[in-house]
């Protein structure tokens, strides 16, 4: 059977420097089955990006069936809402996923603009409980819960059990992902493991970044700065790595936390957005509240002198990254697209 011609809208900058984006995950994922993927965008400045999505929506509106937007919460929200809008003038069918952590937040301060680009969305795809629970409560019906995904045999997988104060975070250098908490964690730490040291994967963002490299240099403190690396790159660094930090201050489901559960990486993390949903506490991973350093810090330390409890973590991380594994989860977008 010949599968449908898609025109897939998301931020496709990872050869510009940025972090690999579903875009250029999933994309792969569904060319793979044999559907015809088109992808916008890969330019750079977010105005000429925005054009150039709306130049595909506007060339390609005959030879597509369907449009997949990646729906983020920050400023990029406004790329799904102007395309949808193209999508409706030109009655093609478009399915929003929503990426952003924060997208409650425009779903209680923009609710018209919300309506329109939702509920005139073939369907939804929901890739959090979290989200799913939210859109909800607001009101949504068209909705479709399709994780993010992952191929689980790429990511080998170590048992953890006894470890020590090595400390990995992989996310981009943005204010929202509350990098300079990672560092204040470490720093409390080193009162305790003075051998603890910090390595810092992802791109830079905004000045975030640059107050991280401040902050480490005036306070002496062993942190490693890799910049953007490869996946392959990053997951061998898992290797000799014990623990996997996110101190975000919100998020939804995101891909490095269930690809750090499948290497065997203890995941502790901030217990914000979608992360009570992936994560359950003492079970599979760790949760923490919001920009509590010092209960951040005494999470580390239990699972430092907890050899049992890190086994049961590393175990059964593994198990629910599994359960991400894109073999499982492209029935479901089987389903949406057929």
């Amino acid at each position: 059977m010949k599968r449908k011609k898609i025109l897939y809208i998301g931020n496709a900058l990872s050869r510009k420097g940025a972090t690999v984006t579903s875009v250029e995950t999933l994309g792969v994922f569904l060319r793979n089955e044999g559907y015809e993927v088109i992808v916008s965008s890969s330019v750079q400045n977010k105005i000429l990006r925005m054009l150039d999505m709306i130049k595909a929506v506007f060339f390609l509106k005959n030879q597509t069936q369907t449009v997949l937007i990646d729906t983020y919460s920050t400023t990029n929200f406004w790329y799904a809402v102007i395309i949808g809008f193209w999508c409706r003038f030109f009655k093609l069918d478009y399915i929003p996923i929503l990426r952003g952590g924060n997208l409650p937040y425009r779903l209680k301060n923009n609710p018209s603009v919300c309506k329109r680009l939702f509920e005139n969305a073939k369907c939804n795809i929901v890739p959090s409980q979290y989200l799913l629970r939210d859109f909800k409560d607001a009101g949504f019906t068209n909705l479709k819960y399709i994780p993010n995904t992952i191929e689980t045999t790429k990511y080998p997988f170590i048992e953890r059990s006894k470890i020590k104060p090595n400390l990995l975070w992989v996310r981009s250098f943005a204010t929202l992902y509350n990098p300079i908490m990672a560092i204040k964690v470490l720093q409390a730490l080193q009162k305790e493991y003075p051998d603890a040291t910090l390595t810092m994967v992802g791109p830079k963002k905004d000045n975030s970044f640059d107050e991280c490299q401040l902050y480490v240099k005036e306070n002496n403190l062993p942190v490693t700065f890799t910049g953007k690396l490869s996946k392959q790159e990053w997951m061998a660094l898992g290797a000799s790595h014990d623990i996997f930090i996110s101190t975000t201050n919100f998020d939804n489901t995101p891909i490095s936390v269930i690809e750090a559960m499948a290497l065997g990486l203890p995941v502790v993390s901030t217990d914000v957005g979608g992360m009570p949903f992936l994560i359950q506490d003492q079970i599979d991973g760790v949760l923490t509240p919001e920009k509590d350093i010092m209960e951040f810090t005494s999470k580390l330390v239990t699972l430092l002198k907890n050899p049992t409890l890190v086994n049961t973590i590393s175990k059964n991380g593994r198990a629910k990254a599994e359960s991400f594994d894109w073999r499982l989860v492209k029935i479901s977008w089987n389903e949406v697209l057929s």
